[in-house]
């Protein structure tokens, strides 16, 4: 056990004897049911995410379409009832929020309290080694004093002795959200308003003190006898907001919004396209419909693509899982068993991105028939590239 200023540590070491041929195999058929979980849900993943692109891709194209841009945003016209509108505006809220706690008040759409407790936290590093036929596994757990929003229980630790945590804190996190926010004369819906969520952070500099046994220090406030050196269990309170809704002297003019949806008398509510989607979008700043609709599509390809790549990996994962017993099978003879590793990896990745590509063009083939089967003659490719490699036989 070791103190390095705030800085604890100690190290444990368990010993296991070395698992058995049989207990291995028990273990590799345990995760070969697991792989082939991974490796099924892979197809539903790849193939949904498929439908939802095509058909958020055709929603944004219809709304392109359709959308009409207002002229004005302070007069309701009965013409475009129903219709799906495009409006830019400066946001406003009928009252400002409040934190009577600290004397806080801001005109904004949202005021988030921070909370963060000084507590102790646990690190382990760990690392196996076989030593006179029993696997070893040697633990490093340093504990060190930090500031968290969420408190840490300190009975999970392998020593609560000396880094003990309070149990809850003083002082509770919360957001506080407008009940009316408008751009000009239209009412933004519940959804739009939960889009507002660029929080920056409140500077404390103009406030005082809000009570005795509470400091200010920088955009904190702390409860605690001495902010420099504090003790597990102070806390400090930040403030952040989103959606500056009025000018303020501070911190300047209102934010603008762009929004496009619905209108329904004075309020701005989801617009439901013919492709089964929903079209309810707000950006901060002012832009024309092109540029939301391509902002738009950019996120719907990222999403996308980030869900390709997740299903790609979770089918790697799968196959490797229920190929791994063949590991085990020669893993007595060092020089084979890393031979088998590398085949089987190779064999995982061109398997998983052969099948990946396949349910790809699959999920395409009810919407784009000839991007389906590019896509379907592509993951041909990683099996001829596999063959190809093979020595041919020689001719008897």
């Amino acid at each position: 056990f070791s103190d390095t200023g705030s800085r604890k540590e100690h190290v444990k070491i368990t010993s296991e004897p070395k698992p058995g041929f049989l207990e291995r195999l028990s273990e590799t058929s345990g995760g070969m049911l697991m792989g082939l979980v991974t490796f099924l849900l892979a197809f539903y993943l790849l193939f949904t995410n498929e439908g939802r692109a095509l058909r958020t891709a055709k929603s944004l194209d219809e709304g392109l379409s359709l959308v009409v841009p207002l002229d004005t945003i302070h007069i309701i016209s009965q013409q475009n009832e129903g219709k799906l509108v495009h409006l830019s505006g400066a946001l406003s809220t009928s009252k400002p929020l409040f934190d009577p706690s600290y004397g806080l008040s801001i005109q904004a759409v949202k005021l988030k309290r921070n909370v963060e407790m000084y507590q102790w936290v646990e690190y382990e590093d760990s690392k196996e080694y076989e030593e006179n036929g029993e696997i070893k596994k040697e633990t490093k757990y340093s504990y060190n004093t930090e500031w968290k929003s969420e408190v840490v229980n300190s009975r999970n630790f392998d020593k609560e002795i000396g880094h003990k945590n309070p149990s809850a804190m003083a002082v509770e996190s919360f957001t506080a959200v407008s009940p009316n926010v408008q751009v000009g004369s239209f009412v933004l819906s519940k959804g739009l308003v939960d889009k507002i969520d660029d929080f920056k952070r409140l500077s404390l500099a103009n406030l005082e003190d809000p009570h005795a046994d509470v400091t200010r220090g920088g955009d904190y406030f702390y409860h605690s006898e001495n902010p420099r050196r504090p003790e597990v269990g102070d806390l400090r309170v930040s403030f952040f907001y989103a959606g500056l809704s009025g000018d303020d002297p501070h911190l300047g003019s209102a934010d603008k919004v762009t929004v496009i949806a619905r209108q329904r008398g004075d309020q701005l509510v989801p617009y439901h396209t013919k492709s089964g989607d929903v079209l309810e979008i707000l950006h901060p700043g002012d832009l024309s419909v092109e540029e939301v609709f391509q902002k738009e599509h950019q996120s719907n390809a990222v999403k996308t693509w980030a869900l390709r790549g997740a299903g790609w990996l979770s089918m790697f994962v799968g196959i490797s899982l229920m190929t791994r017993i063949f590991y085990t099978l020669v893993d007595w003879f060092p020089v084979v068993r890393d031979l088998v590793n590398v085949g089987l990896k190779a064999f995982a990745f061109c398997v998983a991105t052969s099948l990946s590509l396949l349910t790809i063009s699959v999920g395409w083939l009810f919407y784009r028939p000839l991007w389906a089967l590019l896509i379907g003659l592509l993951s041909v490719v990683p099996v001829v590239v596999a063959r190809s490699r093979v020595p041919p036989k020689k001719q008897q």
